[in-house]
């Protein structure tokens, strides 16, 4: 059979899937997009791809001979990204979060239904491996039914959200996104977690003064904290705290999660908190130390690379699985609105004072 092309816009963050696509042997790299020349050149050669396969121009990369695109941009530019992408008749694989409006996704979820073309989130926190083992846990019932979910992830940014040395003064996208939308990373393992066709329905935040960084003109990207809580149509809590500026040396994000007959929870070490994962089971009383990752250790150590253990490279394979076998990944277009809406609606709740908001459900 022959290998399925792919190409990839976005070669800062997409070049984790560079890696990935291009050391599978069912998928090949045929063409990158960046605007910077620097970074096209690099990855070009690592991978031994010829010049005229680098692309500053988008149009002119989605005339290639690809089958599907890599959308690893700035989430401002994912909706016309993506659609444009679909339209040309390109599957897609976009970076989190799906869009950075309700429009956004509702036009994203619309191009696909009208093109016939499969797109999948690229939410890689769902591929941690501590999160598939956490997963065979929550499917055997070992903790009951999830009644209550939370997650942390407080992760001090500020030299991505503005200049903080040469040239003050100076911004980034991500300036104008509040904490609270990039949440995917949150509720994504929750929601695969939880499972059994749940949505959440409903949301209200806190947080909306910036005190930490001066400059006002910084916000809301400076929100010193943002905690929202969500229902879900089944009836579960969820919630989920963020923060971009909050010191914490070195970043953290947990997952708790509370069943009828045991829990499931990180330690609070850093990053993927390595240490600390536990279950306890209601049943004989038992806590059990789960020494899991973020790196699938059975995986070839070629295809461990980047900074979020094997899950770029088990993301990547699903999306491959999903196009070559038709085989759905839990991240499907009407999933990644579910994932990205409910941070939408949450800085809203708390921009006017923690009320309560609808999450729609897209048409």
């Amino acid at each position: 059979m022959s290998k399925i092309k792919i190409g990839v816009v976005g070669i800062r963050r997409g070049g984790a899937y560079v890696k990935a696509f291009h050391r599978s042997d069912r998928s090949e790299i045929t063409a990158i997009c960046d605007l910077s020349e620097h970074n096209l050149a690099a990855s070009a050669e690592e991978i031994g791809l010829p010049d005229e396969a680098c692309f500053q121009d988008y149009d002119k990369f989605l005339e290639t001979d690809i089958d599907a695109v890599v959308v690893g941009t700035p989430i401002p530019f994912h909706e016309e990204q993506v659609i444009k992408a679909l339209r040309a008749g390109k599957h897609v694989f976009s970076e989190v979060t799906m869009a950075h409006t309700v429009e956004g996704c509702q036009n994203i979820l619309n191009a696909v239904r009208e093109t016939g073309m499969k797109y999948m989130l690229g939410e890689n926190y769902i591929y941690l491996d501590f999160i598939q083992q956490w997963k065979k846990y929550v499917d055997d019932g070992r903790i009951g039914r999830i009644h209550y979910a939370e997650a942390e992830y407080v992760h001090d940014i500020r030299e991505r959200l503005y200049d903080t040395g040469t040239r003050p003064g100076e911004t980034y996208w991500r300036t104008y996104r509040p904490p609270i939308h990039y949440c995917t990373h949150s509720l994504g393992p929750l929601m695969f977690l939880i499972g059994n066709n749940d949505r959440i329905c409903k949301a209200t935040a806190w947080g909306n003064k910036a005190t930490i960084v001066e400059d006002q003109s910084l916000y809301p990207s400076t929100i010193d904290m943002q905690a929202a809580l969500f229902e879900t149509e089944q009836g579960r809590i969820i919630k989920i705290l963020r923060s971009q500026v909050t010191p914490r040396e070195k970043h953290i994000i947990t997952y708790n999660l509370y069943g009828t007959d045991g829990l499931l929870e990180t330690g609070r070490t850093a990053g993927y908190n390595t240490v600390g994962n536990r279950f306890f089971g209601a049943t004989d009383k038992r806590i059990v130390p789960m020494n899991c990752n973020g790196t699938n250790l059975d995986t070839p150590k070629r295809l461990r690379f980047g900074g979020h253990g094997t899950s770029d490279y088990y993301g990547a394979m699903a999306f491959l699985d999903y196009l070559e076998y038709d085989k759905e990944p839990f991240a499907t277009v009407e999933i990644a609105a579910q994932l990205t809406l409910p941070g939408l609606i949450a800085h809203e709740c708390a921009s006017q004072g923690h009320i309560w908001k609808d999450v729609p459900k897209l048409d």
